[in-house]
Formats: C-alpha cells, structure tokens, sequence
C-alpha cells in the first residue's frame, strides 16, 4: 500500500552512532517522528517507558507475539525487541514520516511488508573506532563488548541489502548525509503528487 507517509528503517552494529543521528535529526526535522519498540530489557540509564522504548516483560511480549501484533520482533544481544503494526499504519497513513531504529533482522522483516519503506545501514569508519565508542560508552563489560564487535560482523555484511549506506565517522557529516536522504524522499514524484495535490491539479498533471 501507498501510505502518504514515509517510513525510515535504520540499522547499524551496536556503538556505530545510530541513536545519536536519528536524535540529531529528530531535534531538527519536526515533520519526522520516532517509531517506539517494544523490549525486554532493562532500561539505561535516563531512558523512559514509551519514550525510547515500551518496556515490557518476557511474558507479555509473549501474548503480544501470539496476537501478531508485531510488525517484526527478533532476539538481539540476549532481548527481544518487536515493532508494532498498528503503531506505524496509523502515523505514516496520517502523512507522518515515521523512523525507527532497528536491527537488520527487524529492518528486512518490515520492508517485505512495508515495501516503500527507506532501509538506512549506519556504518563505522573502522573496526578500531567501533572498539573505542563501545568502550567510552561505558555500558558493557569488556566481555559484552567483544560479543558486540563478533555480531558487528554478521550485521555489517548485511549493509548490500539496505537502500542508502552512511558511513559515521564525522557526525555532522553523518547527520548532513541522513538529512539529504529523508528530504530526497520527499522530492520523490508520488510524494510530491499527495503533498502538493492542487498544485498537480492546476499544472493538469495527473
């Protein structure tokens, strides 16, 4: 279905800055709305309930699973984490552009039901930076971390099958290059069509 919104996937390996671009450009671009997953784990440190996440028990995201109301829902990192249909339909069938950040299990999930949706692949620019930013965070044991970088493999090899790669290395160049491809969407025809329907109309361009 042609939803009048777009919808933005973003992955990246754990520690490649994915969650500070997408708050980047959620501070800058009002027009772009976060989509909020569900989860198992814990919360970090100033994080919220239906903020950056639902936080929800192993026993309901169960009843969740068996009434199909996720989108997609994987296993990372020993969690789950799930995407709710319902909560995506109803915002980019408003017009809303809706991102969410995701793993690349989650991301190829959503686009075989969401085909129009726009997968972004967050790269490091080495694996010696990846290292540093999962160390400097603080977050992870040093066992946690070297378990991070051995599925950092798997995921970065899945980087062909997204639409659009960034390589973070830079963050304002980084911002500068997911920035370009959100407003790139938006000059898409088919957007431009709905956006501006009596423009099209005036011009007899149907």
């Amino acid at each position: 279905m042609d939803y009048p919104g777009n919808l933005f996937v973003v992955a990246a390996p754990s520690g490649a800055g994915k969650s500070s671009l997408v708050k980047a450009l959620l501070e800058l671009d009002g027009q772009v709305q976060p989509s909020v997953s569900h989860t198992t784990r814990p919360p970090r440190g100033q994080e919220k309930h239906g903020r950056e996440y639902f936080f929800v028990s192993g026993q309901e995201f169960d009843s969740m699973v068996l009434a199909d109301a996720f989108v997609e829902w994987a296993f990372v990192h020993g969690q789950r984490y799930g995407t709710s249909k319902k909560a995506i339909e109803e915002r980019i069938a408003r017009g809303a552009d809706v991102i969410l950040e995701i793993d690349f299990q989650g991301a190829l999930q959503i686009k075989r039901i969401f085909t129009n949706a726009v997968l972004i692949f967050i790269l490091p620019p080495s694996w010696e930076e990846l290292r540093s930013r999962l160390e400097r965070r603080g977050e992870d044991t040093p066992d946690i971390i070297d378990l991070r970088l051995q599925n950092a493999a798997e995921e970065m090899a899945q980087a062909k099958e997204f639409d659009f790669v960034i390589i973070n290395e830079l963050l304002e160049r980084a911002l500068f290059d997911l920035k370009a491809i959100v407003h790139a969407q938006r000059l898409k025809f088919s957007a431009q069509r709905r956006a501006r329907a009596e423009t099209f109309k005036a011009l007899n361009i149907i």
